[in-house]
């Protein structure tokens, strides 16, 4: 953790309005339960309006649940965001990433045993995190297996979680009792 005590205290369950509680449950029936929601909803109007963009990257994507997975985790270890990692390695098990593939993420495209459309995600993502441009190398290989619809929604998720490495390493939201963080 970049951190080790949060900047903006995530707001206890007690403290919740229903107006919070609300908004919470339209974006997930346990939101409640996570310090990063806890700690964005402190701001209800913020929270709000940035809500259809989540539920849409969350919901309505048109990335296959793993690679979606594969990206976010990426991201979340380029952003060194240590509470994202530790959030999306469960989601990213559920999505059928491995435990190996969870590692090796770590090390990026370049790391044995990726199939060639996995290694062309993950330099999606470092070229995006490096120069927020993808190469038409790597564009024209996302092409050979993804619609342009698609490759627009990889591009939104990794500026998703982008924003929200941003905001869960500069607020110090700290991991939830019990995560796993980055892999030592």
């Amino acid at each position: 953790m970049k951190l080790l005590k949060p900047r903006i205290q995530p707001l206890q369950k007690d403290e919740l309005t229903t107006e919070q509680l609300g908004l919470l449950n339209q974006f997930a029936p346990r939101a409640s339960d996570t310090n990063v929601f806890r700690t964005l909803i402190r701001y209800p109007k913020s929270f709000e309006r940035k809500l259809p963009f989540d539920i849409y990257i969350q919901r309505e994507i048109t990335l296959p649940p793993r690679d979606k997975e594969l990206l976010i985790l990426r991201t979340g270890w380029l952003c060194q965001a240590e509470y994202e990692w530790a959030a999306h390695a469960i989601s990213g098990r559920r999505a059928g990433l491995t435990d190996q593939e969870i590692l090796r993420i770590t090390i990026g495209a370049k790391a044995e045993g990726w199939g060639s459309f996995d290694a062309t995600l993950l330099q999606a993502v470092d070229e995006l995190h490096k120069d927020a441009f993808i190469s038409d190398s790597t564009w024209v290989a996302l092409s050979k297996q993804y619609t342009e619809q698609q490759i627009m929604d990889l591009i939104l998720t990794v500026g998703q979680y982008h924003m929200i490495s941003m905001i869960l390493n500069s607020f110090g939201v700290q991991l939830q009792e019990g995560a796993i963080g980055f892999p030592k």
